[in-house]
């Protein structure tokens, strides 16, 4: 089971049925079954996982658990709400050495570099030192070493990260290195969750260039990736999608802010109430 939850969410199948895990599994089993679900946008049977998990006695695990909320937390909107979930998650790994020895850094040093990098997320939509936290999370995911391999994961978020800083910014030129080597990076990791949450990154980087080819570049990508993504069923990357397509498509910008809007009412259909009361009250959900 573990090798099937393990491409379930860090590999090939993101689309996998993990409910068996998620009712039978051993506590890491079931995390990974929340990360499946999560990706899925099955806000509610994840957020149940998920609460559970914090409070095991794992403390590597409890922080994964954590900031893996925290994430899902900051997939609706709710920036906030997800900086105090990666405290804790930072907080449960005070005493633990940050060992590097999981090849999806499903580990102490992966958990280290989920909170700090989720922290620096967090402020980017919530207000607070966001390029600061950012270069402590990097700095301290190099100090962490390992192979290349055992760190994709980890560097593939600081890289989404790294570019939505600089998009934020209003700095879209500075955000397509990371936005790219991002994608780079989860392609050859084997990682279709990650890669197509990259291509999403970069499309949004490449609609900020606002030049010709740029712009026929991000249309090409997240056309793809709607039916991609609803395919794979991970309809949380299937909204923000169509958004950015009403973007760029100004004559039809209705159709696309309108199928995004009915994607998003069904993950919510599926989300735990604080996620649902999150999103309503989010300035970033339609």
């Amino acid at each position: 089971m573990d090798e099937f939850l393990r491409d379930a969410a860090f590999g090939g199948s993101p689309g996998a049925d993990v409910s068996r895990a998620a009712a039978y599994g051993t506590p890491r089993q079931r995390w990974l079954a929340a990360v499946v679900l999560g990706g899925q946008g099955r806000y509610a049977a994840a957020t149940a996982l998920l609460t559970e998990l914090r409070h095991t006695p794992d403390p590597v695990l409890a922080s994964l658990a954590a900031s893996t909320l925290a994430s899902q937390r900051r997939q609706v909107g709710g920036h906030a709400a997800a900086r105090r979930l990666d405290g804790e998650a930072l907080a449960r790994l005070a005493g633990v050495a940050p060992v590097a020895d999981d090849p999806d850094c499903v580990d102490a040093a992966g958990a280290l570099a989920d909170a700090l990098t989720g922290l620096a997320a967090d402020a980017i939509g919530a207000g607070g030192p966001s390029r600061r936290l950012l270069v402590v999370a990097a700095d301290t995911v190099e100090r962490l070493g390992g192979t290349e391999r055992h760190r994709w994961r980890s560097r593939v978020r600081l890289d989404w990260v790294r570019a939505e800083i600089d998009l934020a910014a209003g700095r879209p030129a500075e955000a397509l290195e990371p936005a790219e080597r991002a994608v780079a990076t989860a392609t050859a990791a084997g990682a279709v969750r990650h890669r197509v949450k990259s291509r999403m990154v970069l499309a949004a980087t490449l609609a900020n260039l606002h030049d010709a080819v740029s712009k026929g570049r991000a249309e090409a990508l997240l056309e793809c990736d709607v039916h991609h993504n609803e395919a794979l069923g991970l309809h949380p990357l299937v909204w923000p999608c169509a958004l950015l397509l009403g973007g760029l498509r100004p004559d039809g910008a209705h159709a696309w802010h309108e199928r995004a809007k009915g994607v998003l009412s069904c993950v919510l259909l599926r989300a735990d109430p604080t996620a649902r009361s999150l999103a309503a009250a989010s300035v970033w959900v339609p």
